[in-house]
């Protein structure tokens, strides 16, 4: 076994694998960029090494640093986790080279593997079945059209040398066919540094089932069932399950032998995933195999009992697989949700920002949080946004699924924007415990998923009133002021009548003046011309709220006077209005109708000052966390100028566009 191990990447599958690989007696090197300087990775590791910039093809993907970096450590292997460099072949070689072993495949199965065009050609001689499309070398933009034109739209542009949703873009129609390519392009040479395209027929609400699979270097290999991800928004998973609900278990012995047969036509070595298109038939085709541990890996874990990341360094070793295929035994479902900081209500825009509050359930058992951040850590427009996987065990799918929302009741985070309260929709969605899964789920339910939850006026009004007067007492009591003076009373003391404290509260899109009156064994709250008893207190921070009779108990945050409180039915802003700069919400929509909606690089501007434009145009693309987005004419007018340049940094809000709508607009 290995001495030492470099991990070349960050965030949360770096302190996955310095987790294992610290139990299993190995010394661990992080590396980090500038904005990493304080992430969590480097503060776990053994050592760590400076590589760069923040940007990462100026840092987690150079490969001439990441490879010094080891050799100065002495590092004898190189641990590439996922995403970056982890289906790198040239870098596999320069490890291969410099005399340290890459964890992972061999460079030709990456190759092989890497191209999905190349490995649609290698699956098609091998029998595996796979979607009518595209592949060939010809990438000229008429050649691809020509192909998306006679195999009849819709189809699915995808980036041969992609993952996680990168480069991959559904056209509908002719009339969308260039921009879409034109930004599948752009997004996947960022990513991935090729621009070269695949076109298949997109299958109609089909199921993404995948298999995971493991070989080493005796000839063994084997398959540790399969996980269905296809709950997905942007190509991108969402909420993944193992084992796949629904499948007979011919089915499944198909699609792991399948898989199986795959990996070993490549001669391939450590863990990879292939993954499957499952119709409503039952057929199931080849799409990709990601040569590398999977993001949701850790469902897999769950039901078989087993540490893939050991798997991993064991393989990579020159170990034996630790079982055969007739000793992996399935216990129990498994489910996955991946907690983001982004925007729901913005169309899943990454938000940046500190973490200012974070608070997680109790782990154990039946529930695992894989993190790279701790409160404190911010989140930055250089990289994925991920701030946790949430994964969760149960006896039956039914029992995991209720863990995980509540599970997801419990996790409670402020500063960025989050995606909790979309995953806890999804998890207790009827048609999701009903296991009516496709890949088109979420836009399917969209109306129910992104439904706000009924506000509970009264009760969230009470509890911003009572906090808001709680912090004024602390902050009476901080100033050490005469706590038996009437004048610095921050109870609102008055000679001969009861002491009174009014709010004008910001909440819920709405304004409203609360008035809390303090009666003395209680306060009496005036709301809407109605009363009502309030009892409680903030302490750290916990809301303790009684009102008329119910007890309610909430986790309070705090973050330049804008306020979040989170119930176990959900979690709700408000702000007093003195202390709230409602010219920052101005400024956050942009003074102008091209304000940046999220903090990112300017990618292109798609037009010429001067040019007339019509209402929905493409005017500019920016993009942040690898994510792309155009903004659009909001009107018909013309594009005066600019005030950005492709490869500038710009913060959320600002004005982009200098652009005059038309008189007839």
């Amino acid at each position: 076994m290995f001495n030492r191990i470099l991990i070349a990447n960050r965030g949360e599958i770096a302190c996955r694998v310095i987790h294992t690989a610290k139990a299993l007696g190995i010394r661990t090197v992080a590396v980090y960029s500038d904005a990493d300087r304080n992430a969590l990775h480097v503060q776990l590791a053994d050592q760590a090494v400076h590589i760069g910039e923040s940007a990462a093809t100026l840092s987690y993907l150079d490969q001439d640093k990441i490879l010094q970096a080891a050799l100065e450590t002495a590092s004898e292997a190189i641990h590439p986790g996922y995403g970056f460099l982890s289906e790198n072949a040239s870098f596999a070689r320069a490890c291969e080279a410099a005399g340290i072993v890459f964890i992972g495949p061999g460079a030709s199965a990456i190759d092989s593997m890497g191209s999905k065009s190349r490995a649609k050609s290698i699956m098609e001689q091998a029998g595996v079945p796979l979607i009518p499309g595209y592949h060939g070398d010809d990438q000229s933009d008429a050649v691809l059209r020509e192909h998306a034109d006679a195999m009849g739209y819709p189809v699915l542009l995808k980036a041969t040398a992609g993952g996680g949703g990168k480069g991959m873009r559904a056209v509908h129609g002719p009339e969308e066919f260039s921009e879409a390519l034109a930004a599948a392009r752009r997004e996947s040479s960022a990513s991935f540094g090729d621009d070269r395209m695949l076109i298949e027929k997109l299958i109609q609400r089909p199921r993404h089932v995948e298999v995971q699979v493991f070989c080493d270097g005796h000839g063994n290999g084997v398959y540790l069932a399969e996980r269905d991800c296809s709950i997905q928004r942007r190509h991108q998973k969402v909420i993944e399950e193992a084992p796949a609900p629904g499948l007979s278990d011919e089915l499944r012995r198909a699609m792991g032998e399948a898989a199986v047969d795959a990996a070993r036509a490549i001669d391939y070595l450590g863990a990879g995933t292939v993954e499957f298109l499952l119709d409503a038939s039952e057929q199931f085709f080849f799409m990709e195999m990601n040569t590398r541990l999977q993001v949701e890996h850790p469902v897999t874990e769950m039901i078989t009992g087993q540490d893939l990341v050991e798997w991993q360094l064991r393989v990579a070793a020159g170990e034996a697989l630790p079982l055969s295929q007739g000793e992996i035994r399935v216990d129990g479902h498994a489910m996955e949700a991946r907690i983001y900081a982004e925007d729901t209500e913005q169309d899943f825009l990454p938000s940046t920002g500190v973490i200012n509050y974070l608070r997680l359930p109790p782990e154990g058992p039946s529930l695992r949080i894989d993190t790279g951040v701790i409160e404190g850590s911010e989140i930055s427009p250089y990289y994925d946004p991920m701030i946790a996987k949430l994964i969760v065990h149960g006896d039956t799918r039914e029992e995991a699924r209720r863990r995980l929302t509540r599970a997801l009741s419990a996790f409670r985070v402020a500063g960025p924007a989050s995606n909790i309260a979309f995953l806890y929709n999804i998890a207790a969605l009827p048609a999701f415990a009903h296991c009516d899964l496709d890949t088109h789920f979420i836009e399917r339910h969209h109306e129910d998923l992104f439904r706000a939850p009924p506000a509970q006026k009264n009760r969230d009004l009470a509890a911003a009133a009572l906090a808001l007067l709680s912090l004024r007492r602390l902050a009476n009591e901080s100033a050490g002021n005469d706590q038996y003076s009437p004048w610095a009373d921050s109870r609102g003391w008055r000679m001969n009548t009861p002491h009174s404290q009014r709010f004008d509260v910001l909440c819920h899109g709405e304004e409203y003046l609360v008035e809390l009156v303090d009666r003395g064994d209680h306060l009496e709250l005036l709301l809407d011309d109605e009363t009502a008893t309030i009892r409680g207190d903030l302490r750290d921070d916990v809301l303790m709220l009684e009102l008329d009779g119910h007890r309610y108990r909430g986790s309070f945050a705090e973050e330049n006077g804008e306020f979040t409180l989170f119930w176990d039915d959900g979690a709700f802003h408000f702000a007093e209005k003195q202390l709230t700069v409602a010219d920052a919400t101005a400024a956050a929509a942009g003074d102008s109708d091209f304000g940046a909606p999220m903090h990112g690089t300017v990618v292109a501007l798609l037009v010429e000052p001067g040019t007339e434009v019509s209402a929905g145009d493409p005017v500019v693309v920016i993009e942040a966390m690898k994510m792309e987005q155009t903004l659009r004419a909001p009107s018909a007018g013309t594009v005066k100028g600019f005030r950005c340049n492709p490869g500038d940094l710009v913060d959320r809000g600002a004005s982009l566009v200098d652009f005059e709508g038309s008189s007839d607009s």
